[in-house]
Parts: C-alpha cells; structure tokens; sequence
C-alpha cells in the first residue's frame, strides 16, 4: 500500500490519525509549534513507530503560514535551518531522528513553482543533515531542487485537495478546494495509487507521480477521511 502522511502539532486531533499512517511531518515554531508541542507530537510519532519530520515555513503565526512573505534566499535559509534544529534537538531527546522535511503552507507552494526559493529550502536541508528526505510536491521545482543537492526525494500528492491542470493545488480560498467527503478522497487517493490520473478543476485528468499521500487533520471530517482512504487503498 502506498505510504499516507500527515501534518501533526498544529493543535489539532493527532492521535485519531495515528493508525492510519506511515509518515508525520511536525510543526515546528514557524506557523504553529513550540517545544512542549513537539514532544508531543514525537511521543506520538514515537508510539506508532511513525517516521518523523520537520515541517518548517514561513515564520508567520497569524496567518498560519498561509501567506507568502517578502524573503531572500538566505532569509528562507535561516528559517528553514532553525525550524529543522528545534525539532532535531527535541526528536534527540525522545531517542528519534528526523527522517524528511516538508515545508507547510506558502512556503510549500511557493517551492514548488520558484527555483530560487526551492534551492533554498534544499540547500539548508542538505546542510543540516544530507541523509533527511524532502518531501514536495509532485514534479514540483522542489523536487528538482532536492535531487540537485543529492537528497532523497518524495512525490507527494494529496488526497483532501483538488488539483488545477497544471499540477498545483487549488487555493484554499476557492470553493470546492478542500475534498471533505470521505467517499471523494478515497477515489482521489485509489486514483492516485494506480496512476489514474484525477479529474482537475478545469475537468481534465491529470497524471501525477505519488511516492506518498497526505491527509490533513484539519480538513473536516479528518477521521472518516482517513479510515476511507486507508479502506480504499487495501482494497484488492
């Protein structure tokens, strides 16, 4: 079955998801996240025998990270770095080590499309640690900028968000963006695990490669979501 992710320690209901994953990414001080979080979410992690990773991004609290802000590529450099550093130095202490990265928010989807942002957040991944993986998303610039600097790599794509042509998400702010219909995600992520291809917004079906699914613990319906896609996926 291929691998499902989520993104944890953002204050929502972590624990539900738990039995339904292979792979976290925590907060870690940019958008959500400080050390008493963290540990709770490795704690968890750590239970489930859950690979773990940093999910850094722009250090922006009210909006969630949700927001591009004005950055060089040394600002993002240095955040990226910090936030990978404060969830190590906690993963240290439970007896864990990070495994990837996957940045969160804008600075995911700005990765994604902007070569130098991109470089910027593999280049400080590959100067932390060269063995972590970068997750983005799938045959994004990301990608290309993680294998540039000789990281490992994961095609992610996603089973609670739909797609415009082009292969990025759709903006959170436009309606229908969110699948949080447990039947829907579950035909999206099967789609996607075959390599299907997914209906888009503009009505056309896009192919993506996908080495590993995300769901969200916030999207509503969160639980059922998860129990229908991990239902789907281990259907014959």
């Amino acid at each position: 079955m291929i691998e499902l992710n989520a993104d944890i320690g953002e204050g929502y209901d972590d624990a539900s998801l738990m039995p339904y994953l292979g792979r976290v990414s925590i907060a870690c001080g940019g958008h959500a996240g400080d050390v008493d979080s963290m540990t709770a979410a490795l704690r968890l992690a750590g239970k489930y025998g859950l690979a773990v990773g940093a999910h850094p991004s722009y250090p922006d609290r009210p909006n969630f990270g949700r927001l591009v802000l004005a950055a060089t590529a040394a600002d993002i450099m240095g955040w990226v770095t910090q936030q990978i550093e404060a969830l190590a130095e906690q993963a240290a202490r439970q007896g864990l080590r990070l495994a990837h990265v996957k940045p969160h928010g804008a600075l995911y989807n700005t990765a994604a499309v902007d070569p130098e942002i991109a470089q910027a957040v593999a280049r400080a991944v590959a100067a932390c640690n060269p063995a972590l993986v970068l997750v983005g998303l799938s045959g994004s610039r990301l990608i290309e900028a993680g294998r540039a600097v000789g990281l490992g790599v994961l095609n992610e794509a996603f089973a609670d968000r739909r797609y415009q042509s082009n292969g990025q998400l759709v903006s959170r702010e436009t309606a229908g963006a969110v699948l949080d219909d447990p039947d829907v995600a579950a035909r999206q992520a099967r789609s996607l695990a075959l390599g299907t291809g997914v209906p888009t917004l503009e009505g056309v079906t896009l192919q993506l490669v996908a080495d590993t699914l995300c769901l969200h613990s916030d999207t509503p319906n969160a639980l059922n979501i998860a129990q229908a896609v991990h239902a789907a996926l281990n259907r014959g």
